[in-house]
């Protein structure tokens, strides 16, 4: 991250900054010692936000670890013991479980900002990778919180997901020996909840770890911008603190507002009434749907009639953003300056949200009443072929044929002209 030029001003701060730079390290990342583009508005906060967020997930999950119990036989009582016995229990589980819907909330902006402004084109590759990382470490993370409850969807979401891990039978007894391995026996039982309570436990800090290196390859070529230019001369910079820490907290404390309004209004909204009937093995609830931020995804999988090939087309759908570098050709990063890309960006973000509502549904429901009507699955096929066509396709093609506006040679003066303008 650069050496830092920070002085503490007393005696004792010297003596301890010599000996151990912590002070310094936080003003060269994020204090003043850190300069950003002048140019950065509020899409850029979610970075902090996702930060914010982490940290009120680790800190509830070790509250409410010292109330659970990992057993299948008192693991959904012990959950109910948190929500009525244990002093504020009910906040932090309120808390922690709308936290990781939030937490979904601000990454999914992080990352369709990522997408708008090209921050994931040169130099930024491995920025955008490490980003990707974190995502595939919630999402395994969010999944084996799901699991431990112990309710209906709960147990019925686990055998679903888990189930999907069979299909790769390559060999003879392949499939069936993974299941055996993620179960630790023959079905979803004790051993399962117990390795997915360990594994939930330790993965924020597995991600606490790349959220440092994210940060590490951040400070690098430095933060990326909404007209995704290079900052030349020290116009175009502004320290990060006081500048952004005040623009991060005023957004902070609007984002505080929102999240209370879910955890003590609507605590429920995001989850699944099932999940509060403990886990019955021999009933199967009449709809198995996951966590909203999966739903997407799960669409695809539901999509292809084949089982293998449709959890190749799952993992594809998400594995496909690690090579998005250089499906996009064009030189221009930012979608400012890119009207067709800009449009298809709007249309791609349509369909996952179309993708989402499909997976809510049955595929026999009925969707458009037209032409006889049309059901969830046909629908969500149409939308999943959509959503690869857009990254193998549109993508590729757009990007190296339509023409750009012109782009700002510099980031003050863009500034300066917008205040002309004014």
């Amino acid at each position: 991250m650069g050496s830092s030029t920070y002085m503490p001003k007393s005696k004792v701060g010297k003596w301890f900054e010599e000996r151990l730079p912590i002070m310094g390290l936080l003003h060269s990342t994020v204090g003043a010692g850190y300069n950003t583009p002048r140019n950065l508005n509020y899409w850029w906060n979610f970075g902090s936000l996702a930060g914010f967020m982490l940290v009120v997930q680790i800190l509830t999950g070790i509250i409410l670890v010292m109330h659970y119990t990992p057993n299948s036989e008192l693991a959904f009582r012990s959950v109910e013991h948190i929500m009525r016995d244990v002093n504020y229990g009910w906040l932090m589980r309120y808390t922690h479980s709308n936290g990781a819907s939030m937490f979904f909330v601000v990454v999914y902006i992080h990352i369709l900002r990522g997408m708008y402004f090209g921050s994931y084109k040169s130099p930024r590759e491995v920025l955008w990778f490490l980003g990707l990382v974190i995502y595939l470490l919630m999402m395994a993370t969010g999944f084996m919180g799901y699991v431990l409850p112990w309710g209906q969807m709960s147990f019925w979401g686990a055998t679903v997901i888990t189930n999907l891990f069979g299909a790769f039978d390559f060999y003879n007894g392949m499939g069936e020996s993974i299941l055996h391995l993620l179960w630790g026996g023959f079905s979803i039982d004790n051993p399962t909840l117990q390795r997915f309570f360990s594994l939930h436990y330790l993965f924020p800090f597995i991600i606490v770890g790349v959220v440092i290196l994210h940060i590490w390859a951040l400070h690098l070529p430095g933060s990326n911008n909404p007209l995704g230019i290079d900052a030349k001369g020290p116009g175009d910079k502004i320290p990060f603190h006081p500048y952004y820490t005040a623009k991060d907290a005023f957004g902070l404390s609007f984002f505080i507002v929102i999240f209370a309004l879910f955890i003590f209004y609507m605590p429920n909204i995001m989850g699944e009434p099932d999940n509060y009937i403990e886990a019955n093995p021999m009933l199967t609830p009449a709809h198995i749907v996951p966590e909203w931020y999966y739903l997407p995804f799960y669409t695809i999988l539901k999509a292809v009639p084949d089982k293998l090939f449709g959890v190749i087309a799952m993992f594809s759908s998400i594995l496909i953003f690690f090579v998005l570098p250089w499906l996009d050709g064009s030189k221009v990063r930012s979608a400012k300056f890119r009207p067709a890309t800009a449009f298809f960006f709007w249309l791609f973000l349509a369909d996952v949200l179309f993708l989402g509502y499909c997976g809510t549904k049955l595929p026999s429901d009925i969707i458009i009443d037209a032409g006889g009507g049309i059901n969830a699955l046909v629908l969500g096929r149409i939308a999943s072929v959509f959503y690869f066509a857009y990254f193998i396709v549109i993508i590729p093609v757009v990007s190296r044929m339509e023409t750009t506006k012109p782009v700002p040679t510099s980031i003050a003066q863009s500034v300066l002209d917008a205040r002309k303008e004014g």
